[in-house]
């Protein structure tokens, strides 16, 4: 691959990037307006309306026998399967913090979660960090520790988000399928058991899906809203170092950051303060130190 292709491949991976990560900072809004629906349920639509776009997509394209091929190749299910069990967790952790008005702790998970999805470059890429770099995820570290320590509670939906989606990302680079191909598989595995809960709900009458005209077109639609951001993280994963990709992940958390305490008034109290003070500190860090390698040479 030439230069000017490397180029144009980073800047492509970067174009696709940001789309998701802007498109998932506005998800609490979604969500928030779905707030009288369970979470477990939320769930299963937004898994059974994905795979029915996706599969409406594959149509279309007229890309059926080169998604089989893919998923047919060995170990790539298994592997799928695990990015599969990876994502719906963080979907169902990030559903209920946002109906349960914990806006601002999905967000710092997803502060924290560049950071963790550098350590996973450096323990499973091969990736080397800096002392700079080293310096980051230690302050992030400590400002997590502060706020265990002030509030007495461990911030575990920021912890489950910034690690079911760090590993995530690690097994959809690793995975060697485009990023329908992968998706498709992916929701594929899961919509089994998200028909039978969803089918369980209409037989005992809990099921809010036909409740309403606005209730309903969104959850319909949550397999669009789903499905598209997904697909773009998958071609900008591929296409950039992991390390990159924690680079611009932060865009999503500072849009839900926002979101959580200017459109939801949720509390930003001194302890917040301390540990989201700590992250930025840390991505600033990070940020200045990989913009200068950039400056250096190619750094995705």
């Amino acid at each position: 691959m030439t230069p000017s292709e490397t180029g144009r491949r980073s800047l492509a991976g970067v174009a696709y990037a940001s789309a998701a990560y802007l498109t998932w900072g506005l998800f609490p809004l979604y969500f928030r307006a779905l707030a009288g629906v369970p979470a477990p349920e939320i769930l299963a639509h937004r898994i059974a309306w994905s795979l029915l776009f996706v599969a409406a997509l594959v149509t279309l394209l007229r890309r059926w026998e080169p998604t089989l091929r893919q998923l047919r190749a060995p170990g790539t299910l298994p592997r799928l399967a695990a990015s599969a069990l990876l994502i719906s967790s963080n979907w169902l952790v990030y559903i209920w913090a946002v109906n349960s008005e914990h806006v601002l702790q999905a967000s710092l998970g997803y502060f924290i979660n560049p950071l963790v999805t550098v350590l996973l470059g450096v323990l499973f890429q091969g990736e080397r960090l800096t002392r700079r770099q080293v310096l980051a995820v230690a302050i992030a570290a400590a400002g997590v520790g502060a706020l265990v320590v002030r509030t007495g509670q461990l911030p575990w939906v920021s912890l489950s988000l910034a690690i079911t989606f760090g590993l995530y990302g690690l097994i959809r680079k690793r995975v060697p399928v485009d990023a329908v191909a992968g998706l498709l598989a992916e929701v594929g595995v899961l919509a089994p058991l998200a028909l039978l809960y969803l089918g369980w709900l209409e037989r005992s009458g809990a099921a809010h899906f036909l409740a309403g005209p606005r209730q309903t077109a969104l959850l319909a639609a949550s397999g669009a809203i789903t499905a598209i951001p997904l697909i773009w993280f998958a071609l900008g994963v591929q296409r950039l170092r992991l390390t990159t990709v924690g680079l611009l992940l932060y865009l999503n958390p500072t849009v839900q950051f926002a979101i959580a305490v200017f459109a939801f008034g949720e509390p930003f109290t001194p302890s917040h303060a301390i540990a989201f003070g700590c992250i930025w500190i840390s991505l600033a860090i990070y940020t200045a130190e990989a913009l200068g390698a950039a400056r250096r040479g190619p750094s995705s």
